[in-house]
C-alpha cells in the first residue's frame, strides 16, 4: 500500500501557520489569568458529535449545580441545540457559532468570558464543537480537558485520533452498556489511551444510566469535601 504523509511543515504552511496557532496560544494564557483572577474554574470538554458530551455535562450540572455556581460555554457551528438541552435556571449559559470553524478558540473564549458574570462563577464548563482533531490544537485556556468518546465509534477511534488524547486530563468512555451490542471493548479503548497518554484519567461511563458519573466528579479534583458532595 502507498501511502503519502505530508513533509514537516508542510500542514502549517497549507492550513495553519504558526505565527496563528502562537497567537491562539497567547490569548489562551491571557484567559487563564482572567479566570485565575476570578477563582473560576473551567473545563474544556470535548469529542465527536453524538459521543455524549451534553449529556455528561447534564449530569455534571445535577451532580454539582447546588453547590457550586456554574456557567458553561457551548460551542457549536451554527444551532443552539445543546446549550437548550444545558438550560436551568442557576446556570448561566452562553451560545458560541462558530460558522464553518470546526473548533472554538481562544479568541472566542475571551469574548465569550466578558458575557459571564465571573465574580460569581466557581465553575465553567466549556463545550467544545463536536469534533476529534481541530480542538486538540487550540487550547482555550481552560484547567482541564476532557475528551469523551463512545462504544458506537468503533474500536479505533482512538488509535486513529491521537493528538486529542495527549492533553486530555481525563478521557471519558460513554454508552458502556452498549459495548457489548458494539462488540467493543472498552478495556481496550482504556490501553489505547494509555499508550498515547499513560497521565489521563479514563473513566468507563453510561450516561443513560449514570454509570461512573461519580468518578468523573471525583476526578475533576473540585475540593468537594467541604461541599457534601463526597
Amino acid at each position: 500500500m502507498d501511502i503519502i504523509e505530508p513533509e514537516e511543515g508542510e500542514i502549517l504552511d497549507i492550513e495553519l501557520e504558526e505565527d496563528f496557532l502562537e497567537k491562539n496560544r497567547q490569548l489562551s494564557v491571557k484567559n487563564r489569568a482572567l479566570l485565575d483572577k476570578n477563582k473560576v474554574r473551567a473545563i474544556d470538554v470535548m469529542g465527536s458529535i453524538g459521543s455524549g458530551k451534553t449529556s455528561l455535562i447534564q449530569l455534571l450540572l445535577s451532580i454539582l449545580g447546588k453547590k457550586f455556581r456554574i456557567a458553561v460555554i457551548a460551542g457549536d457551528l451554527t444551532t443552539s441545540i445543546d446549550a437548550e438541552r444545558l438550560r436551568q435556571p442557576e446556570v448561566k449559559i452562553i451560545q458560541v457559532n462558530t460558522g464553518k470553524e470546526c473548533h472554538l478558540d481562544a479568541r472566542l473564549i475571551e469574548r465569550a468570558l466578558k458575557s459571564l458574570p465571573l465574580s460569581s462563577t466557581d465553575l465553567l464548563f466549556i463545550e467544545n464543537v463536536g469534533n476529534l482533531i481541530c480542538p486538540a490544537d487550540f487550547p482555550l485556556g481552560t484547567h482541564q480537558r476532557i475528551v469523551v468518546i463512545s462504544v458506537t465509534e468503533g474500536p479505533w477511534m482512538v488509535v486513529k485520533h491521537p493528538y486529542i488524547f495527549r492533553d486530555a486530563d481525563i478521557v471519558v468512555i460513554n454508552k458502556i452498556d452498549l459495548a457489548e451490542a458494539m462488540q467493543v471493548s472498552p478495556e481496550k479503548l482504556t490501553q489505547d489511551v494509555s499508550g498515547i497518554n499513560p497521565n489521563a484519567k479514563v473513566i468507563p461511563v453510561s450516561c443513560r444510566y449514570k454509570k461512573g458519573i461519580f468518578e468523573v466528579v471525583s476526578a475533576l479534583e473540585l475540593n468537594l469535601s467541604n461541599k457534601g458532595i463526597i
